[in-house]
């Protein structure tokens, strides 16, 4: 086997793994970063809101249908009054929690990281399709349609959330058995 053929497998694989550590560590991140703006705070799916460590309720404040967000925030008295508001918000406006409506893979930066691996993964495929046609001799043709096989496997599989929703974002839907928000002008929806 040439060293040509070989440096060429190796770095197609190597940019192949490299797509699947951008997803996962971009997910990851996505992840951990949710944890850290909640910690402490519980959601109630059911009925749509926050509740913080001292009991108080974050009720949905605004919908940002651009940028595809819930903000829910507690009451202003109630957060100013708390004798744990120093650890949990510097506002007077109450605490703010802001929850994205779409899961990972369909958020802004998740489509983004998405295309990011699949040029990589393209990459991989260009440099596997170019060193099969250069190349005649059968072990090296068939390692190569190996890992042209498995890239295209792999582009695929990260294609399946863009092609799902091509040209935008899912449809938003709100939950149906949403319990009315307390009365006040903040509330949007």
């Amino acid at each position: 086997m040439s060293g040509e053929t070989a440096l060429a497998a190796a770095y197609a694989a190597f940019l192949i793994v490299g797509a699947f550590m951008l997803e996962w560590l971009s997910a990851h991140t996505h992840r951990r970063a949710l944890r850290f703006r909640t910690a402490g705070f519980t959601y109630n799916e059911d009925r749509d809101h926050w509740v913080c460590p001292e009991g108080e309720h974050l009720w949905p404040h605004e919908l940002d249908r651009e940028a595809r967000l819930v903000r829910y925030r507690a009451r202003a008295h109630v957060c100013n009054a708390c004798h744990v508001k120093h650890r949990c918000t510097d506002s007077d406006t109450g605490r703010e929690i802001v929850r994205p409506l779409d899961p990972w893979p369909h958020s802004e930066a998740g489509r983004f990281h998405r295309v990011i691996a699949l040029i990589m993964v393209g990459l991989g495929i260009l440099i596997l399709l170019v060193e099969l046609v250069r190349r005649h001799r059968p072990e090296e043709a068939l390692l190569v349609g190996a890992l042209l096989v498995g890239a295209v496997g792999a582009a695929r599989w990260l294609l399946r959330d863009l092609r799902a929703h091509p040209s935008g974002f899912p449809e938003l839907s709100l939950p149906a058995n949403r319990s009315p928000e307390p009365p006040g002008p903040q509330n949007v929806f």
